[in-house]
This record gives structure tokens, C-alpha cells and sequence, in this order.
């Protein structure tokens, strides 16, 4: 919930910046999950297509968006494929705004995903990348007092996820650099889940008299130094030249 939050906060900041008010975007979601950022858009009006691999995730949104208003619906296309085969089913430029949140973790390289989405994207398209944040993999087991896995997360590209699996984390300067290489440099940057990420998962949500002051921690923590850098996930803007 608080990861939602703060990444829709920042991409609407993103989107007020780059685009016109009341601009209607081409929006390109892939690996969508459950939708949230994909039906939160839609509703604001715009052309949202999302662009699943797993077919019972697929299944899941389509089901959600059975749920929807007729006009919601018919602002959302949903398809099955791999984002790293954009190119596949869309042409170069279909978008002003490409999504790739939580996905680039579950991929062993993460060049051919980034260079797909630049592709589909329109000039001065804005790209947002939610990615685990490979700079501080020591942070959640440190603060949970897993001295072990604190040692071995240093120097490492790998860790297990809350849903035990072993998966890879990216660093900033990296994807930076490839970004920058591919026509679409990161503009803004932010931290996600600075204060909050040791969290168990089962804790309960906050009344709202305690969930807007984490919010509020949250967020200014996500755009701060130094307290970004060592955010469990980094939320990275680039804009296609």
C-alpha cells in the first residue's frame, strides 16, 4: 500500500511536469500486476494498454477491470506478451508514457527490457522504472538484525524476495548509464520505501491519524539525500530525447 502510494505521487508529479494539464497520455504498463497504476490512470482518463506475460495475473486484472465503469473500460486494452518483445506489437514511438514497475528485478539481463521500452516510446515520452535498489541489499536484513545476510548482501546483485525468490536488484549508476546510451537519460530519481521497508508484511495499516504522517516520512525521505540512496526500491524517470 505505502509502495503504491508513493510511486503514484511521484509519477503524477512526473506527468504534471513533462506534460500539458489535461493532456490525454498513450500509457504503456507492462507487467501491470494487479492494475493499480494501470486502472488509477485509466480513470484519469487516459489510454492505458498492459502488456502481461503471466496469464493468471492477466486473468486477475481483466478481472478487475470487468468491475470498472463502461468508460474505464473501454480506455484500457489488455494483451498478453513479453515487454522485452515490445517491439513485437507496438512501433516505435506509440507512447508518451512507458511503465516498468517491480519487473526488471526477475530478469538476468536487464539491457534488452530497458532498450524495448525506450523504442516504444514518443519524443520527450517519459519512462518510470520502479527497480530494487542494488545499493543497499544490506539494509532490510541489517535493520531485522540478520547479520549473515547483511554480510553477504554487500557486493551482491542477488536476494530473496517476500515471496522467497531469488531474484537480481539493479544499481542506479548502471541503468543511468544504459538509459542515458539509449536516448532516454534519467531526469529524477526517487526512493521508495525508505523508512518502512523492514516492515513485516502482515502488520496492520496504520488509521488514517498515523498514515498520513508515514506518508508524509515516506515521501520526503524518497526525495532527500542521503536517506534516497539507501531506499529498498528506486523509482527512476527518464525522458526519451
Amino acid at each position: 500500500m505505502v509502495r503504491q502510494e508513493l510511486v503514484s505521487r511521484q509519477l503524477d508529479e512526473q506527468i504534471t511536469t513533462r506534460f500539458p494539464v489535461g493532456r490525454r497520455l498513450r500509457v504503456l504498463d507492462v507487467g501491470p500486476g494487479q492494475g493499480t497504476q494501470a486502472l488509477r490512470l485509466a480513470r484519469a482518463g487516459h489510454q492505458v494498454t498492459g502488456l502481461e506475460s503471466d496469464p493468471a495475473m492477466l486473468d486477475a486484472l481483466r478481472a478487475a477491470l470487468a468491475v470498472e465503469p463502461e468508460g474505464i473500460r473501454e480506455r484500457v486494452a489488455l494483451q498478453e506478451g513479453d515487454g522485452r518483445e515490445t517491439g513485437r506489437h507496438f512501433g516505435p514511438g506509440s507512447f508518451d508514457l512507458v511503465l516498468c514497475h517491480g519487473v526488471l528485478m526477475y530478469m538476468t539481463e536487464p539491457d534488452p527490457m530497458l532498450a524495448a521500452l525506450a523504442r516504444v516510446l514518443a519524443p520527450g515520452g517519459l519512462l518510470s522504472l520502479l527497480v530494487r535498489n542494488g545499493d543497499a541489499l544490506a539494509m532490510r536484513p541489517g535493520l531485522l538484525g540478520d547479520w549473515a545476510g547483511a554480510l553477504d548482501a554487500f557486493g551482491s546483485e542477488l536476494y530473496t524476495n517476500r515471496i522467497g525468490l531469488e531474484v537480481r536488484a539493479d544499481r542506479r549508476e548502471a541503468v543511468t548509464a544504459t538509459l542515458s546510451g539509449l536516448g532516454t537519460p534519467i531526469h529524477a530519481w526517487y526512493g521508495v520505501r525508505v523508512l518502512t521497508d523492514a516492515v513485516p508484511d502482515d502488520a496492520p495499516v496504520p488509521d488514517p491519524s498515523g498514515l498520513e504522517p508515514l506518508l508524509a516520512a515516506e515521501e520526503l525521505a524518497g526525495r532527500t539525500d542521503p536517506y534516497r540512496a539507501v531506499a529498498a526500491l528506486l523509482h527512476l524517470c527518464g525522458v526519451r530525447a
